[in-house]
């Protein structure tokens, strides 16, 4: 008998049966077959090894979640498939386990491994229940993840802490928004005072189930062995504060793209301890302790008028050691934060930045800009959730290697952090890899390996796919953007725009034809092959994007025909425009990830709030807010994605009232008709419509029909495989 060069410890770590509950609800079949095992840390960081026979596989790790990373590397790396985020491989597992070919061990290469943007959970889904929260906290830890910020909850921490200090609750209800867009309330951005809303305050029923869930997603984390990220309290106070409390100084904390800003509390005031030591106090009581708390002083254009930011942050950090001792303070690196001067004020031991911008930007050296304070390389590869397909991955690759390589680096760990979580499963798989390989990885190997496991086996036709995926797509550049472009079929109309989002790329980041290849391959794969959740999305995914690029093709030919006032030739063109976004959302339809339907259902829960829930998450994807910010703040359409029933929803009709009233003003000789957009989002927003949440038709056939409306394969390619 060869024994494993490993051991467990004789007596156990932790406990693996949260491990082992995890691996019921995702492998029911072959759980029984793995043989989970507590290591201890010793002087080390986590790790794992596997070991085994044919249907005995031996898993050891340094916690539960730890544990399941070496269960999904044996699922890739033995099994040849993998559980995805999202879509899976998991028809293709073998009932009996393969053993493997000699033990694996892998060390992590970095001791934080952050996930979650601050705004994730009003772009992802504001009102997921605990059952999709269960399988995402799952989806994190297979995928190496230890650190995982955590706000909900916060609302109810605020609501006991200020009714210490002279507000009743209908006022903090007035004070807090809706779920969807509780986030910029928690950045200090903007409030739900000056926000357009459906059915008023958020209910204290609806304080009382996000309270419930994120006890329930906290305690999960801990069973996991992973550590909860809370909100810090740094000094945002409800609206007439300093009315109530006349000599403390407060700084009005002015505008965000349109939104009045909550006021900020002056963190030397003896008053802002007492709050804040209430407020962990009330945190404790609700949540527990944890080691990390997020906060960001004067995010996005904060004022910090006559207060010193260095000294703010230094009570700021006193008020967090005194409540928790030893807590490490997570800061946002995004734009111009963290401010030096509060880097420089702190002791750089508690400290963690996780950076937004690692592959953005040409140039960049963070031990220079953040004077050797830890940080983790982040992306945010995503913004406002956008269903946009890739990711500047060679950036990934080349810069975690050179910056963890250089003397004196303070890279200690990776954040994941698309503002929209459960997209793009090849950037998710891929940058949190990063973690656990311990040399450089190659990305056309890694794109290889990657179309073998997520597809549950070798075809020659996937290989190729992400061949060409990862030379577009993933292939895109540092020095301006970290996210592709978006799709102009979700832009409020017009002959020149660029961009749906304000923010976004305003032309294409990668060579389009070459990447519409992906589609021909990949409906070449073998039948065999397409018989998986990941095929069906990945298909769905790539050919929707191929479509949507074409749109930058046709959007000028629309142009030139109506300023040449070629009115048949306007009308054709016109006409393929909204027949592309008609054959969109039909593919759209045909995978369940891609449906508004199940992207609303937890919003529609039969609560008394279900219309304010349902426009707090259609307003978060359209307009946004209220006018002013949508129209003079620029956040219409900034969450733009591409749904089956958003397509045909909204899109699609604001593309055709304005080719109406383009034909219109050509008929007339006259100039179009201005339209009122918000008003037509408003009233989408405020609709009930019944949706689909089961998917509908064959995604393979309706990829097909893509193909051939882009004519961007050939009739062999077309003809394979059809009988």
């Amino acid at each position: 008998m060869i024994v494993p060069a490993f051991a467990a410890a004789a007596k156990p770590a932790f406990d693996i049966a949260p491990a082992r509950a995890a691996l019921q609800r995702l492998l029911p079949r072959q759980q029984a077959q793995f043989e989970l095992l507590a290591l201890d840390h010793g002087q080390g960081g986590d790790r794992f090894e596997i070991h085994g026979t044919a249907g005995h596989i031996v898993v050891a790790g340094t916690s539960p979640a730890v544990l399941l990373t070496g269960v999904e590397t044996y699922l890739q790396q033995v099994a040849r498939i993998s559980i995805g985020w999202p879509g899976d491989s998991l028809a293709h597992l073998p009932i009996s386990l393969p053993a493997p070919a000699s033990p694996i061990r892998r060390d992590a290469e970095v001791p934080d491994r952050f996930a979650l943007n601050d705004v994730d959970d009003g772009y992802s889904d504001a009102y997921l229940d605990w059952p999709g929260w269960e399988h995402k906290l799952d989806l994190l830890a297979l995928h190496g993840v230890n650190e995982v910020f955590m706000p909900i909850g916060t609302e109810e921490v605020y609501r006991r802490t200020f009714r210490d200090f002279g507000y009743d609750d209908a006022q903090i209800r007035a004070w807090i928004p809706a779920a969807a867009h509780q986030p910029w309330w928690l950045l200090q951005n903007m409030s739900a005072q000056n926000l357009s809303t459906s059915g008023g305050p958020v209910s204290p029923a609806q304080f009382a189930r996000r309270t419930a869930l994120a006890q329930k997603i906290v305690a999960r984390l801990r069973e996991l062995g992973m550590t909860p990220v809370f909100p810090g309290y740094f000094g945002t106070v409800p609206p007439q504060f300093g009315a109530k409390h006349p000599a403390v100084n407060v700084v009005p904390q002015g505008e965000w793209v349109g939104f009045t800003r909550p006021d900020w509390l002056d963190p030397r005031e003896p008053l802002y301890a007492k709050i804040s030591a209430a407020f962990y106090r009330h945190q404790r009581a609700l949540f527990g302790d944890t080691s990390m708390y997020k906060m960001d002083l004067l995010h996005e254009g904060g004022r910090a008028g006559n207060v010193p930011v260095a000294a703010a942050a230094k009570r700021v950090m006193a008020a967090l050691q005194t409540a928790h001792p030893d807590a490490r303070w997570v800061m946002l690196g995004w734009q111009h934060n963290p401010q030096i001067a509060v880097v420089d004020a702190l002791d750089h031991r508690k400290l963690l930045v996780v950076d937004g911008l690692s592959d953005r930007y040409d140039g960049i050296d963070r031990e220079k800009d953040w004077h050797g304070a830890p940080y983790a390389f982040g992306s945010i590869n995503n913004f406002g959730g956008h269903t946009t397909l890739g990711a500047n991955a060679g950036v990934w690759l080349a810069r975690f290697a050179s910056w963890r390589g250089k003397p004196g680096s303070a890279l200690r760990g990776i954040a994941w952090m698309p503002e929209g979580s459960g997209a793009d499963p090849a950037a998710f798989a891929l940058f949190t890899a990063l973690a656990w390989q311990p040399q450089p990885i190659d990305a056309a190997a890694w794109f290889a390996d990657y179309a073998t496991y997520r597809y549950g086996g070798i075809d020659p036709h996937a290989t190729a796919a992400w061949r060409i995926l990862a030379h577009t797509a993933y292939a895109m550049p540092a020095g301006e953007w970290s996210e592709p472009q978006d799709s102009l079929f979700n832009a409020r109309p017009s002959l020149d725009v660029g961009t749906a989002a304000h923010w976004s790329p305003a032309a294409m980041r990668y060579d389009a034809a070459h990447f519409e290849m992906a589609v021909c391959e990949l409906l070449q794969v073998a039948p065999a092959g397409r018989d998986s959740s990941a095929y069906r999305y990945d298909l769905v995914d790539v050919t929707r994007q191929a479509l949507s690029n074409r749109a930058r093709v046709l959007l000028p030919q629309i142009k030139a025909a109506y300023e040449a006032k070629d009115v048949a030739h306007f009308h054709a063109l016109a006409k393929q425009w909204l027949d592309d976004m008609a054959m969109l959302d039909r593919l759209l339809a045909s995978d369940p990830h891609f449906l508004l339907g199940n992207w609303l259902a937890h919003a529609r829960t039969g609560t008394t709030e279900a219309a304010q829930q349902e426009y707090d998450q259609r307003a978060i994807v359209t307009h946004w807010g209220n006018r002013s910010g949508a129209d003079r703040g620029g956040l219409h359409d900034y969450a733009n994605r591409e749904l089956s029933g958003l397509v045909s929803g909204l899109y699609a009709p604001r593309w055709q009232r304005y080719f109406a009233s383009l034909e219109e003003a050509l008929s007339t000789n006259a100039m179009p008709q201005p339209i009122d957009w918000f008003a037509m989002e408003q009233a989408w927003s405020h609709s009930h419509e019944t949706l689909p949440t089961t998917a509908q038709g064959d995604a393979w056939r309706l990829a097909g029909e893509v193909a051939k409306r882009l004519g961007s394969c050939n009739d062999a390619t077309m003809a394979s495989d059809r009988h």
